[in-house]
């Protein structure tokens, strides 16, 4: 297939190596940008929640990492653990890919955890973690250390969707498949742009496009990148 990738382009770069050993053409079109957003925070906590990569790196270069990185880290999955650890982390523990993973894992753990969490997050996020934790019975509290920016809609993206060289667009996050409908009307392809297939991340990525009129939309079975990739079908 010929995929569009429109995650923020470090990302993009390793869905785009996977899917190319799969056999995949892919177009990297990144509609957001990572940055970091300076914070203060805390270190006397007894760990520290990350549900992204993107906390890891944001950390690493932030004035609080040589107390932070002496603390246990819960992380959400394998990339941000690999994530946390090239940060400077050894003491990881590890859910299997989604926010429900990491809840089970911590609610489980619960006895050992010492209180309260640093929740190290997006600005812009689709779970309330800090209440799901207060309802098992932890205390955790959120810092904001990144935020996704958008950025212009590509034209490599217009010229391939004019052309009707894409087959289907990933979509990873709510912010994105917005910034993508905005971006391909601002750009006068909108009908291009929805009759393509959409694989989404989750039911609340593909709301937007499916309200927008696109017709083949597909929903991953669970919200991870191998489950994305797997159901990748022309």
């Amino acid at each position: 297939m010929r995929i569009a990738v429109t995650r923020p382009r470090e990302d993009s770069e390793r869905t785009a190596a996977t899917l190319r050993s799969r056999g995949h053409v892919v177009l990297i079109a990144p509609l957001l940008k990572v940055e970091p957003v300076s914070a203060e925070l805390r270190t006397n906590c007894g760990g520290v929640i990350i549900t992204s990569a993107n906390a890891a790196n944001a950390i690493a270069t932030h004035p609080a990492r040589d107390a932070l990185i002496k603390l246990p880290l819960f992380a959400v999955g394998p990339r941000s653990a690999e994530s946390a650890r090239h940060a400077g982390f050894s003491d990881i523990m590890t859910a299997d890919g989604d926010v429900r993973d990491l809840l089970q894992m911590l609610a489980a753990r619960r006895a050992d955890i010492p209180e309260p969490l640093l929740y190290l997050a997006g600005e812009d996020r689709t779970t309330d973690l800090i209440a799901e934790l207060a309802s098992r019975g932890i205390v955790a509290e959120v810092a904001v250390i990144y935020r996704a920016v958008i950025v212009p809609f590509p034209p490599e993206l217009t010229e391939a969707l004019t052309r009707g060289e894409v087959d289907a667009v990933l979509h990873y996050s709510r912010r994105s498949a917005d910034s993508y409908l905005i971006g391909a009307e601002q750009a006068g392809i909108i009908a291009q742009a929805l009759d393509v297939r959409h694989f989404c991340l989750s039911p609340q990525i593909a709301a937007p496009l499916a309200a927008a009129g696109a017709a083949k939309v597909v929903v991953a079975p669970r919200p991870d990148e191998a489950a994305l990739i797997a159901i990748l079908r022309p």
